[in-house]
């Protein structure tokens, strides 16, 4: 599998750079979830990050890269989004 090193923004992960494996495109994934541990052992707190693209080239306006930008408010992604599903409406925790 082929892997690009992508920055990170905000957050605890900031100023870091790390390898992130990429798709069947050759993209990153959209959405970037690091589950941290609970120091008690309870359930894991998961970091979100958005990607977004670095910069755009002149002549096509073809995105030249990525980064990851922290989402402090973020949701964990619930696997694929379907045209059939309806959108959720609360928090179930």
């Amino acid at each position: 599998m082929k892997s690009e090193d992508t920055p990170f923004v905000g957050g605890p992960l900031d100023g870091r750079v790390m390898p992130v494996l990429t798709g069947i495109t050759g993209h990153p994934p959209k959405v970037y979830e690091v589950p941290v541990p609970d120091a008690d052992g309870g359930k894991p707190t998961v970091l979100v990050y958005r990607r977004v693209p670095v910069a755009h080239g002149k002549r096509h306006g073809l995105t030249r890269g990525w980064k990851y930008e922290y989402d402090p408010e973020g949701r964990p992604s619930d696997g694929p989004k379907w045209p059939w599903t309806k959108p959720r409406q609360g928090s179930a925790d």
